[in-house]
């Protein structure tokens, strides 16, 4: 076993090859019903347990859903699940913030205690707005293959629309705009790309089905997360002493496991019902939330 022991230069991470893979993998399977990137939860995973606390591990969970991503987005396309037009507003508002958000994290919060104190507040919030919408709503999943398809997607600046099981949904498209740019500056701090965490803020403020916004979430990351990437890559220039550029070794290891984990979340996303997948998300944010919180007074 000790041959698979190795050490990662990069990040000072020493861990069993199999351990980044593996957690990648169990993580994103459940995460990815609901649109949220595995990245939600491996950041606390890398500072926590294998004490990468450094800046730099916010570009190597970037990096991570750059691997990942790709195979969940896919299979929502295959399945006709992706709604375009929201995609699209989530890149464009959360792009800029991302950036925004990756130089504050640089600059004001290099600290890993303050950064989880401010991460868990966040998150906190999120928990409590999944949990109340949980409670609220019990959505059942049906047979009928036909209600789980995207149709008359239409964009405008004013509005954004799109029906889906037998129902169609409506809603501001300079609102969506400023929550995701919003929203992005605190991925960029979180290091998940903005994305990541913008669709518990459309379960709950724009009501819009689980089952439809988790593709928009997850391309919105992946994109986000390519600019991060680049963005930490290049911050790296003008930060010589502080670890910052990301790990690409233990991020693609990350990555490998949040791939297959990823494509078999979002393949099973139908058969499982909304409110049991609001359920998984909200226990997991309000579980790093408080350990965040808890960690910052000890």
């Amino acid at each position: 076993m000790e041959c698979l022991y190795i050490f990662f230069p990069a990040s000072g991470v020493e861990t069993y090859i199999f351990i980044p893979p593996l957690v990648a993998f169990t993580v994103s399977f459940f995460t990815s019903m609901g649109g949220v990137s595995g990245a939600f939860l491996l950041l606390p995973f890398q500072m926590s347990v294998l004490h990468y606390t450094a800046p730099s591990v916010s570009g190597t969970n970037q990096l991570f859903n750059i691997v990942a991503i790709p195979s969940g987005v896919w299979r929502f396309i295959k399945e006709k699940r992706m709604v375009w037009p929201l995609t699209w507003a989530v890149i464009i508002g959360t792009l800029p913030g991302v950036l925004i958000g990756a130089w504050v994290r640089i600059k004001f919060l290099p600290d890993p205690k303050n950064f989880k104190f401010f991460v868990g507040f966040v998150l906190f919030y999120i928990g409590l707005k999944l949990l109340n919408d949980t409670f609220k709503t019990k959505v059942k999943t049906s047979d009928n293959k036909s209600q789980f398809i995207v149709t008359n997607a239409l964009f405008s600046l004013r509005r954004i629309e799109f029906n889906f099981g037998n129902k169609k949904f409506s809603f501001s498209t300079l609102a969506v705009f400023f929550l995701c740019f919003i929203v992005g500056i605190i991925g960029g701090i979180y290091g998940i790309g903005g994305g990541s965490i913008i669709a518990p803020f459309f379960i709950t403020f724009f009501h819009l089905p689980v089952y439809v916004i988790a593709g928009a979430a997850l391309m919105g990351t992946f994109v986000t997360s390519l600019a991060g990437v680049i963005f930490y890559q290049t911050l790296a220039l003008f930060y010589p002493d502080i670890s910052v550029a990301p790990d690409w070794y233990l991020g693609i290891l990350f990555g490998i496991g949040g791939f297959f984990g990823m494509y078999l979340g979002a393949r099973c996303q139908k058969y499982v019902p909304a409110h049991i997948i609001k359920a998984i998300l909200c226990c997991c944010v309000l579980f790093v939330a408080g350990k965040y919180i808890f960690d910052f007074f000890m």
